[in-house]
């Protein structure tokens, strides 16, 4: 495994892309690899009909009883 290139890093997400260090460090390596575009797992914004289907399949439901 090799280590991460700190100044690069800092460099590309406090100069680059203008955060600032709270939110640099409050990011994960992913996020950062996603922000300045390395990473291929970036997908398309969800249309209708996935939307459909996730509440279909996980329906906004509560068990508690109003009053209880």
């Amino acid at each position: 495994m090799t280590g991460f290139n700190w100044p690069v890093l800092m460099r590309a997400g406090i100069a680059g892309l203008r955060l600032r260090p709270d939110q640099f460090w409050a990011l994960t390596p992913h996020e950062l690899r996603l922000m300045l575009g390395l990473t291929e797992t970036a997908q398309q914004a969800m249309d209708r009909s996935r939307l459909t289907q996730l509440m279909r399949d996980f329906p906004d439901v509560s068990d508690l009883k109003e009053g209880s």
